[in-house]
């Protein structure tokens, strides 16, 4: 697990973006898939939001992956 001194918003935000761009995913579809509004997911990925547990837990459904893959870097 790696330490960051950047943002952990943006952290998370990072790893988001890259796992939904592994799977060829737009934000609208990623939004989609969550239950959640594109510009939301725009917001998180750019590390300007605070993702509720609830919110993550659905981000992660849609990736298919568990919260800690996504939080590993944190």
């Amino acid at each position: 697990m790696a330490a960051s001194s950047e943002d952990p918003r943006k952290t998370l935000g990072i790893a988001i973006r890259r796992k939904r761009l592994a799977l060829g995913l737009t934000q609208e579809q990623l939004a989609e898939a969550a239950d959640l509004h594109w510009t939301y997911v725009s917001g998180i990925e750019r590390g300007i939001r605070n993702v509720s547990i609830l919110r993550l837990f659905r981000i992660a459904s849609a990736l298919k992956v568990r919260i800690r893959d996504l939080v590993r870097e944190l």
